[in-house]
């Protein structure tokens, strides 16, 4: 399950050869060499500032390899709910920060002459029965001074009841991006970070300090302070990369339930859906509906490959970036994308770089981890607290629906051996891979993932390998 871009452009190269000692200062420490890692220590760098970045795996191994890459201000029916929970001056300020990354982007590659398929598109939402609703949509936008329509005329292979098109949006090749930003920066790889105390970092073998120091891990890594994860749960949505299909100029997202995304990447068709909180495609039906709806869209289409993106969802729709709690004036933070990572990164960076540096940043206090919009977040709050305790209480109240002798090969599930409750899954020659049932992160019951074979959190998101290794945080440690 490599995604595409993976497959064009194979391992990110960076020229900095990792030191015999670990013993070291820096002005910026950065974890965690996703995009928004990396251009946040680019404009550090930029600035003057030494900067080491500190990667778990390989450079951009993680949600940034995932994306879509779409580089876009529209966000789903994002405008108008914004300016019922936050208003309109909070609303324009999210308006005008995404806009300006879009511009951002822009200016960097040309300016640099980076060779990443970066091409302007319009990005559209669709519907095939709430008109009224995509409508309402196109005139908040135009309203904050995004440049948009309400059209009923789309490039889909289907007819649309309405939707709205955003012109001067963006795509490319995150990879090939990160390629000419990673050549640049001093990255050690394969070091993960354990813990931050005051100003120092401590990996798996060292102990480094820095002044400042930003994690940018997709999702928080440290529970306290910060608490990101009662402020945060995450998604899982499904890709496959089509060849054979008719070339499209946009960038299509539908609004309603089961709704798909359509978006050109060369020669390849990026068609997407199947979205769902982690932890709950327990069905393992998410590649077969994706499959079913591609055979019936583009008869003639192949699958090339496919994969799945994680994204973090903040209770108010708004990410969380700056300092990461009241009481760590050094310690910085860039999370709840939301499924817009690439256009958020670039927020971020420009932000952190701000905060840092002590420059003014326009977007600062709408970003702000610090902030409280309650009317906005409550609901989800509320969700996200009912499916932890949920998580948690499982096994104190449900009986195991199995034991381990009826588990067949090539299925997993939660079973009781000698009175304790275990995640097994026998594989396809009868050996039973068997970890605990238990999440490292917080405790949560783990629930099996049929799709890619592995054992997903419904609390807060981390995911394991059939043999408990790490594949997701916001653990950091692998499940025994």
């Amino acid at each position: 399950m490599e995604s595409l871009w993976r497959k064009q452009c194979g391992e990110i190269l960076s020229d900095q050869q990792e030191p015999a000692s670990k013993e070291t200062h820096r002005d910026v420490i950065v974890i965690g060499a996703g995009m928004a890692g990396l251009l946040t220590a680019y404009y550090l760098k930029e600035q003057g500032k030494n900067v080491l970045v500190l990667e778990a795996g390989r450079i951009a191994s993680g949600q940034t390899e995932r994306t879509t890459a779409k580089i876009t201000s529209q966000h789903g029916l994002k405008y108008s709910e914004l300016i019922k929970k936050v208003g309109v001056k909070k609303a324009r300020l999210y308006a005008q920060a995404n806009e300006a990354a879009i511009r951002e982007y822009e200016l960097l590659i040309k300016s640099k002459g980076i060779d990443c398929q970066f091409d302007k598109a319009p990005a559209y939402l669709y519907t095939l029965q709430q008109e009224n609703l995509l409508r309402e949509e196109a005139q908040a936008a135009v309203s904050l001074g995004i440049d948009a329509f309400f059209t009923k005329e789309t490039e889909l292979p289907f007819a649309v009841a309405g939707a709205v098109c955003f012109r001067g949006q963006a795509k490319f090749s995150p990879l090939e991006f990160i390629q000419y930003i990673a050549s640049s920066l001093e990255i050690w790889e394969h070091t993960k970070v354990m813990a931050v105390r005051g100003h120092k970092v401590i990996t798996e073998d060292a102990v480094m300090t820095a002044d400042n120091i930003v994690v940018a891990t997709h999702y928080p890594v440290f529970n306290v302070p910060g608490f990101y994860f009662v402020r945060l749960h995450q998604e899982r949505s499904y890709v496959l990369a089509l060849s054979g299909c008719d070339n499209i100029q946009g960038m299509y997202l539908g609004v309603d339930k089961g709704g798909l995304s359509f978006r050109q990447a060369g020669e390849y068709l990026l068609f997407g859906g199947s979205a769902c909180r982690t932890g709950e495609n327990d069905k393992g039906t998410a590649y077969e509906s994706l499959v079913k709806a591609a055979q019936k869209l583009y008869p003639g289409s192949k699958e090339v490959t496919r994969w799945a993106a994680q994204d973090c969802m903040p209770h108010d729709g708004i990410p969380f970036i700056g300092r990461y709690s009241l009481f760590t004036p050094h310690l910085y933070v860039a999370t709840g994308f939301q499924k817009w990572g690439m256009t958020s990164s670039m927020i971020a960076a420009k932000i952190l770089r701000d905060e840092i540096c002590g420059n003014r940043n326009p977007y600062k206090r709408l970003f702000s981890p610090r902030r409280i919009n309650l009317r906005a977040g409550a609901g989800n709050f509320l969700h996200d607290v009912g499916m932890s305790v949920k998580g948690l209480s499982k096994g104190a109240f449900h009986r195991p629906s199995r034991d381990v002798g009826s588990l067949a090969c090539g299925h997993g599930g939660i079973v009781t051996i000698d009175g304790k409750r275990y995640a097994c899954y026998r594989d396809e020659e009868g050996k039973l891979h068997k970890i605990s049932a238990r999440c490292p992160h917080l405790g949560c019951e783990l629930s099996w993932n049929p799709d890619e074979k592995s054992w997903d959190c419904p609390c807060h998101g981390s995911r394991f390998d059939i043999d408990g290794k790490l594949l997701d945080n916001p653990s950091k440690i692998d499940v025994k």
